[in-house]
């Protein structure tokens, strides 16, 4: 009787799966290379990563514990997914159409001018195209700057992680009240889009007004608390703050903007914007081309989790000058990379920022950059629990730079290949 009443269990329990079809075993991938850079562990040369069908670590270890057979082997390093900590998606229509190196005034009144110039049709196209070449690119997660919702419908489809900061700016007490409302407007719409994040944002210290820059960092300390904040990209941002003389006060001007609101008197932009905002916020602070070793320690002395982003590409087509990379080093910084805008750029590639950097500064190491350009990311968006580094349980996503059998190669002639 006992066993008549197990076997009726076990056809019980059986019966689900035999109606479902064969149990299917998930599929595992073992891929080698070269090099395996973690980002956040020491580089293992000839290891193996063990992960699913769905790019979840399992596990790493050296290949004398696989069978050779089962292994994906590639030449070159294989590195975390990047993450592309500063882009303007929603600007991808105007690539080709701004010049280059006539200065960052000159870009953003050429910006404000054509930004509604193309139809809606023009304006998707080009922003599905640019998320495409970032994942072919080895992107795996991005930093976005937004104004409006233009990008929200591609960004839905959750190609890639994003976090959405909504960018405000109001060029004058006017205009506060206005910047507020829409920016919660698009706020409501960005915390919508599926599997990201999003923040508020102040654009600039020259763009914002005290009041809006205090109020928006009030409401970011409410919510996921990450600021992303162009600072000094242009030498006069700092003159229009230390003397309240330059190009940013005839830019107010041409606005039709008064400029009652700005005081001389501060050390640097950077110095009169952080006594505004909050420790709380983490900060991510995006160029700093003309960044000073006194900016850098007052901004790590006071300013909370602070990320320094650099986009040298988009710096040498606006500014035709790139930050001192070796002062951050110096100093400690965190560092991460961005790529910005297609009107800024020509490429949406972290791996082409290395390069630029990697050309102008050959004494920095790969090592460094690689770390830029993952976990630090990763943690400066708050997403380092499952991205930035090859670790089990993590699903980074995995790239292989072809051509790099060892960190100390050069890099000129390298290419880069998503395998998961």
């Amino acid at each position: 009787m006992i066993f008549a009443a197990c076997i009726h269990l076990l056809i019980c329990y059986l019966s689900p799966v035999k109606q479902a079809g064969p149990f299917k075993i998930p599929e595992m991938r073992k891929i080698s290379a070269d090099i395996i850079f973690p980002a956040d562990a020491a580089p293992l040369e000839n290891g193996v990563i063990v992960c699913d069908e769905e790019g979840k670590i399992l596990r790493i270890g050296p290949a004398s514990d696989f069978d050779p057979a089962a292994i994906e082997k590639y030449e070159g390093t294989i590195v975390p997914g990047f993450i592309n900590a500063h882009c303007h998606l929603e600007l991808s229509f105007m690539k080709g159409a701004i010049p280059e190196k006539t200065g960052l005034i000159s870009f953003v009144k050429h910006v404000i001018a054509i930004r509604d110039r193309f139809s809606k049709e023009e304006e998707m196209a080009a922003i599905e195209a640019a998320e495409t070449e970032m994942i072919a690119n080895g992107i795996v997660a991005v930093g976005d700057i937004s104004n409006d919702q233009r990008s929200f419908a591609q960004k839905s489809r959750g190609r890639l992680r994003y976090h959405t900061f909504v960018e405000l700016f109001d060029l004058g007490p006017e205009m506060t009240g206005e910047a507020l409302k829409k920016g919660k407007k698009v706020m409501e719409a960005a915390r919508l889009i599926p599997s990201s994040s999003a923040s508020l944002t102040p654009h600039a210290p020259y763009s914002c007004t005290p009041r809006l820059i205090r109020e928006t960092d009030r409401l970011t300390l409410k919510g996921k608390g990450i600021l992303s904040i162009h600072m000094q990209e242009q030498e006069d941002e700092n003159r229009l703050f230390t003397e309240k003389k330059g190009a940013w006060i005839q830019f107010l001007h041409d606005m039709g903007c008064s400029d009652t609101w700005i005081e001389a008197g501060a050390k640097s932009s950077l110095q009169y914007l952080l006594p505004l905002l909050s420790p709380g916020n983490k900060k991510l602070f995006v160029h700093n081309t003309f960044c000073s070793a006194e900016d850098i320690d007052f901004a790590m002395e006071n300013g909370g989790e602070v990320y320094w982003v650099f986009c040298p590409n988009a710096n040498l087509y606006i500014e035709d000058r790139l930050p001192d990379y070796p002062l951050f080093l110096r100093k400690g910084a965190k560092g991460c990379i961005g790529s910005d805008s297609l009107a800024s750029n020509q490429r949406l590639c972290i791996w082409s920022e290395i390069k630029q950097i990697k050309t102008h500064y050959p004494e920095i190491p790969l090592e460094t950059l690689l770390t830029w350009a993952s976990i630090n990311g990763a943690e400066a968006l708050g997403m380092d629990a499952e991205l930035g580094s090859i670790r089990p349980g993590k699903k980074p996503g995995l790239v292989l730079i072809e051509g790099l059998g060892s960190l100390q190669d050069s890099i000129r002639d390298t290419q880069i290949k998503r395998l998961v």
